[in-house]
């Protein structure tokens, strides 16, 4: 095997996959990328056996095809040391293969590409094609994907929930104390359907379309999903089970109403927050009618924290608790300029929307359960 490429050009094809590189792994030739060479081409994979990545590159010049697994970690660092110049590797005898540079070169085992996993690209006739923009699915995952758990015994709460209608899809993720719904028009199919994207690829995926324009296809099965955008391929398995019925549990009666601006109220909470357990991160909100006290103590080391916000409440005089950290990731990720808090009473499900003005009205919503705060 031999070719020339630019070494800028190889090391951010290498960089686009090697997110699927594991850091631990029983198969030590998955600590490898799998390069291919064919039709002037060169074809690279990473994979950890859940999670594969597979990018395609032009190249300048190919004198001979073929097909070797290289060392990741060592091919990156040594690809990050070089200006950008053209560059050549070949295979050089047994199990050894050289890259060469204008002043120099390195010579680097390789594996049997005979060695690295068999994996498939194509689906089962039975797979489902949807088509996202890229920038709607990067919104929709960022806007969700915190809102995962980590909970062996309940491994469907651990990924993103696709909700997919004949209008519209529903992104939904939920650790049982907040949940996130992303809802857009931009995707739909004719039959409804749904599949669960665990958490890892889905912010690989994100990375990966960050900033991104263009289509992304996905094609899912029942127990897997391939992503195609541009060059690249992403191949993961899906999460099996059964998302809870969320649908069940967001509020629509909740008649006690504040508006307020999201930053003022994010950055009220942060200071405040500081004063509270450590532990439990509780902090109250006292609401009635046009004021807004939050409050948060640990008696334990002799803090308390006390603010008080004007804003629009329209509603009977509530008392209702929170975990900061949870409220603090939900604000964090709504990009809107004023929201709306609906409560119901202080020992009910708080529903947090954009306020009707914002573009984002009707796109997101969460939903935090409160606690009890004496």
């Amino acid at each position: 095997m031999e070719f020339n490429v630019s070494s800028a050009n190889l090391l951010k094809s290498i960089m686009d996959v090697s997110k699927a590189i594991p850091a631990k792994t029983s198969l030590p030739i998955l600590e490898n990328f799998l390069f291919v060479i064919k039709d002037s081409q060169l074809e690279i994979t990473a994979s950890d056996s859940e999670l594969t990545l597979r990018t395609v590159m032009p190249l300048d010049n190919c004198t001979e095809e073929g097909s070797i697994a290289v060392p990741a970690r060592q091919t990156i660092e040594l690809l990050k040391s070089l200006p950008d110049q053209p560059i050549v590797i070949k295979t050089a005898g047994e199990g050894t293969f050289e890259c060469i540079w204008s002043n120099g070169n390195s010579s680097l085992p390789y594996f049997p590409a005979a060695d690295y996993p068999k994996i498939s690209s194509s689906q089962e006739e039975d797979a489902t094609a949807l088509v996202f923009p890229a920038a709607t699915l990067a919104e929709g995952i960022g806007a969700t994907v915190y809102a995962t758990a980590d909970d062996e015994m309940r491994p469907a709460m651990n990924g993103i929930f696709f909700d997919i209608y004949e209008d519209h899809t529903t992104l939904v993720a939920s650790d049982a104390h907040k949940l996130i719904c992303y809802t857009t028009p931009d995707v739909k199919l004719e039959q409804r359907s749904s599949f669960i994207l665990h958490k890892k690829p889905a912010n690989v995926l994100k990375s990966i379309l960050d900033k991104a324009e263009g289509d992304v296809v996905a094609k899912f099965s029942a127990k897997s999903i391939q992503f195609e955008y541009g060059s690249t391929l992403m191949i993961c398995r899906l999460i099996v089970g059964k998302f809870p019925d969320y649908t069940k549990v967001i509020p629509q009666n909740n008649s006690n109403i504040l508006k307020i601006d999201r930053v003022q109220l994010l950055n009220s909470v942060r200071r405040v927050s500081v004063c509270a357990n450590k532990a439990s991160n509780h902090i109250k909100f006292e609401l009635s009618a046009g004021l807004l006290e939050i409050t948060a103590q640990d008696l334990g080391f002799a803090l308390a924290a006390y603010e008080k916000l004007a804003c629009d409440y329209n509603g009977e005089s509530i008392s209702i608790g929170f975990k900061s950290s949870f409220l603090i990731d939900i604000l964090n990720n709504m990009s809107c300029t004023n929201l709306v808090m609906k409560f119901a009473d202080g020992k009910r499900a708080a529903l947090i929307v954009p306020s009707e003005e914002e573009e984002e009205s009707g796109k997101i919503c969460g939903i935090l359960m409160p606690i009890m705060v004496s």
